[in-house]
């Protein structure tokens, strides 16, 4: 079976699983997308997985089709919205986001190095390098784009960041898997009367200065993690210290007795 048809059975079957007709601009980013830069081989039993990384940095985790789907569709995304992800993963949300809004209009962010350098190198392939990806704590966002009309982060959190909600525009949507062990997809936006407000009602978890307005099916995203928290990272500054020095080698230089080295010998 050619990759448009299994993409034609992917998206039927992803209408089934959440219940509802998909919008035209997600439903046409998923037609025109190519998955295969960012497909795992392993099968599971929900089907098919699309591997991502962190947003503050969350490490390796497989997020179903369906979870992606609904994030993007709860962010409703317009034609030359700016856009900031905030875990750039192996770049599939990235991608379908660059689709409705535009390559340069979409920046996205990841702790892990490994992850960013993997989502380039993925949305590269499948024609989206113009998309700006970046090493960055997602705690902190992306100051230097800012306003953005939409962020969207792929980790749990109980509620976006400050710096990530104050580099929403007027009007904006931040949309996040609520919660930690139990999350729900959750889209906010600022509403200016309860910007005062020191906390938010009783029905309503949103951040003070904002409003719920749209909530999403389950979802399973790992927490944002702080730096130092990433994979591969040794989180003891001594031990990551002394294992880098290690790995340097006699290119370290530790003081004046490098200088007689016979540079001659060591090539």
């Amino acid at each position: 079976m050619d990759e448009a048809s299994l993409r034609a059975d992917m998206i039927e079957g992803l209408e089934h699983q959440i219940g509802e007709t998909l919008d035209e601009p997600v439903l046409t980013a998923l037609q025109r997308v190519s998955r295969d830069p960012f497909v795992d081989d392993a099968s599971t039993a929900g089907g098919e997985t699309v591997r991502t990384g962190g947003s503050g940095g969350t490490g390796d985790r497989s997020l179903a089709p369906a979870t992606v789907v609904r994030l993007i569709s709860a962010l409703d995304v317009d034609e030359d919205d700016e856009v900031l992800v905030v875990g750039a993963g192996v770049g599939y949300s990235v991608a379908l986001l660059a689709e409705i809004a535009g390559a340069r209009r979409v920046h996205a962010i990841d702790i892990d190095r490994e992850a960013v350098a993997i989502a380039r190198s993925n949305l590269s392939t499948a024609g989206y390098d113009a998309v700006l990806v970046d090493c960055r704590d997602g705690v902190n966002g992306l100051p230097e784009y800012a306003p953005y009309d939409r962020i969207l982060l792929e980790s749990g959190v109980v509620e976006p960041p400050r710096a990530l909600r104050e580099q929403l525009s007027e009007g904006g949507r931040i949309v996040y898997p609520r919660g930690t062990a139990v999350q729900t997809i959750a889209a906010i936006e600022p509403d200016p009367e309860r910007v005062a407000s020191d906390r938010a009602p009783d029905d309503d978890d949103a951040p003070a200065g904002f409003r719920t307005v749209a909530t999403g099916g389950p979802a399973r995203l790992q927490p944002m993690l702080v730096d130092g928290e990433q994979r591969g990272v040794e989180r003891n500054r001594t031990r990551r210290e002394d294992a880098e020095r290690a790995e340097q080698g006699h290119f370290a230089r530790h003081g004046w007795e490098q200088d007689w080295i016979d540079w001659d010998d060591r090539i």
